[in-house]
């Protein structure tokens, strides 16, 4: 994926690097627990999965919004259907997972951006007809960003990881 950047608001969207990895890691982690995303707060069993981005990175494409001075603002997983990181997406789709932001950087447009790379890189997948994502349902600012971008509810493929949890909702763009 070529470098992306975004002249108007100072950041660059690209593949993630190693060195980068405990910095989205815990992005990703404190987006979740600041949102109450987690059932059991800092002592949830999912934090850890949060963290490992070297895993994510290991069998997804992980993309990160770092500003001018390199500092990492945000990142999300993208996903081609079929493979052990896509939860939902089949064959003809792509996905993407734990979009986080950090909480000093938002509001300026870095979770729109990595979104519109997700899409735009699924757009450039030969077969590829159709972006998913799954969502919790508190989390109103990213659908709102889903929504203004075209993505639309699928309530019939709302699932839950856990049979104890409530389910979460999902979104589709068509391509």
């Amino acid at each position: 994926m070529n470098e992306a950047t975004r002249p108007e608001t100072g950041f660059t969207i690209r593949v993630i690097r190693p060195e980068e990895y405990d910095a989205l890691g815990e992005i990703t982690a404190r987006a979740y627990l600041d949102d109450g995303l987690l059932d059991f707060g800092e002592d949830d069993p999912y934090l850890e999965f949060l963290r490992d981005v070297a895993a994510r990175a290991d069998g997804s494409e992980v993309l990160v919004a770092v500003d001018g001075g390199g500092t990492v603002l945000g990142g999300v997983a993208y996903a081609v259907g079929g493979s052990a990181w896509a939860n939902i997406a089949g064959e003809g789709e792509a996905e993407f997972r734990m979009l986080a932001v950090a909480g000093s950087a938002r509001g300026r447009g870095v979770g729109e951006a990595l979104v519109r790379a997700c899409v735009d890189r699924a757009r450039a997948t030969e077969g590829c007809v159709r972006v998913c994502l799954s969502t919790h349902k508190a989390m109103l600012a990213a659908h709102r960003i889903y929504e203004r971008l075209g993505f639309v509810r699928t309530p019939e493929r709302d699932w839950s990881p856990v049979p104890a949890l409530s389910p979460l909702l999902t979104y589709s763009l068509e391509i």
